[in-house]
């Protein structure tokens, strides 16, 4: 009988046990599914995508954001600031035999026509004309390969690192470097480029945001007309700019800027479904910017730090020059008193106060002493160094032979 009520004791422990773990193990997929969604849009159709706070470059939602893909016409962003950076006022481009012969989409460039560099901005950027992308890059690089180089400079120098240019059009390409790509990561940091850093950042929006334009060759033998495809600015309030892009490869894609008061969102978007799903990219942005405009707000973080003390080894205290230990002051030495960070609600930052622990005398005024980190979700945002506030001499033979003369003519 004891053994029998033993054995169903037992059994009863291990089935509560094999109930506790399924529940603990439900419960924990379901805040990790939870948390995942909290994280950003519910659904995306995109294989990669990106959501940017454009004045930081700090990623709010990324989903593949590292793969690199195909990216189709966006590449005409670089294209269009590399451009900008480069030409001079006034500066035409003849069409060669190669660029009249680029497909679909095209402006319809002849062999031998001369353009101003100027108005092929508005047909590459309004109608992502291939062979006007062609004329300008051969026109400022001297070829396109020269061209690709210039466009790959500019991205090493921004810090994209993971993009690789072949074409200045788009177009499924591939060398020795490897094939024409990106990451949405790297897409939305080159828009954030175009639309916040660059010097001709005004010139870019201003070719972007204009609604049609027309246009003659150098000669005024042919006329062009130019209207915007950009369907984003008409869908949101405070739309910047933007770029479609698909090729068989790269499938659609988009990059795109929304600014409302004083938050500045990028959207960056590759492998966005392929035909007949065109209207794919729109939702997706509209998903994006809307999680962002609803969920980050800027927020002062900043925290005062008092100032502090540091020994100093072989020092002379101000206070009392025969003290056996003397310090010096030591604080921040840009007291911003503001440090504002575009945030979620439930997002908090941290601050880490590194500093030296001690110096060797003598001392001057500004010496390094220290930072304070401010940290966000692991990663530092902003730095701020921590500098000596005054300075310690150093208690040498000189000083002491001149403290020895003081006291003997008192």
């Amino acid at each position: 009988m004891k053994r029998r009520l033993a054995a169903a004791i037992c059994l009863l422990c291990i089935g509560f046990t094999q109930f506790f773990c399924s529940y603990m193990c439900v419960q924990a997929q379901e805040t990790k599914e939870s948390v995942s969604e909290a994280a950003g849009p519910e659904s995306l159709y995109a294989q990669s995508a990106v959501l940017m706070d454009a004045d930081s470059g700090r990623i709010l939602f990324g989903r593949e954001e590292n793969k690199k893909r195909p990216m189709a016409s966006t590449t005409k962003i670089m294209t269009c600031i590399v451009a900008l950076e480069n030409m001079q006022e006034g500066q035409t481009a003849a069409a060669s035999d190669y660029a009249a012969g680029r497909p679909k989409v095209k402006l319809g460039v002849r062999s031998g026509e001369e353009y101003y560099i100027q108005d092929l901005l508005y047909s590459l950027m309004l109608e992502s004309h291939n062979d006007s992308a062609v004329v300008i890059a051969e026109g400022i690089g001297g070829s396109v390969e020269e061209f690709a180089e210039m466009m790959n400079a500019k991205a090493a120098e921004i810090g994209c690192v993971d993009t690789h240019f072949v074409t200045p059009n788009g177009l499924d390409g591939e060398d020795e470097g490897g094939i024409h790509s990106t990451t949405a990561a790297d897409l939305a940091g080159i828009m954030r480029y175009c639309i916040m850093e660059s010097p001709k950042k005004e010139d870019f929006l201003a070719v972007t945001q204009t609604r049609s334009y027309q246009f003659t060759d150098v000669s005024g033998a042919r006329n062009f007309s130019c209207s915007n495809h950009n369907a984003f600015l008409d869908m949101m309030d405070g739309a910047l700019t933007g770029k479609t892009g698909f090729t068989a490869d790269a499938g659609y894609c988009y990059v795109g800027a929304l600014r409302q008061g004083d938050r500045t969102f990028i959207v960056a978007l590759l492998a966005c479904g392929w035909p007949n799903n065109r209207n794919y990219k729109w939702k997706d942005t509209r998903a994006l910017m809307e999680y962002g405009l609803a969920n980050y707000e800027y927020r002062d973080v900043w925290e005062d730090f008092p100032d502090v003390n540091i020994p100093v080894k072989g020092g002379i205290s101000e206070e009392n020059p025969y003290a056996k230990k003397s310090v010096v002051r030591a604080g921040l030495a840009d007291k911003e008193q503001e440090l504002m960070l575009l945030l979620r609600p439930d997002e908090t930052v941290e601050t880490v106060q590194e500093l030296e622990d001690s110096f060797d005398a003598p001392v001057k005024a500004g010496e390094k002493a220290g930072t304070l980190t401010y940290y966000l979700a692991g990663e530092p945002v902003r730095s701020y160094e921590i500098v000596t506030l005054g300075e310690t001499k150093k208690r040498d033979v000189s000083w002491c032979f001149q403290e020895i003369l003081r006291r003997v003519c008192l």
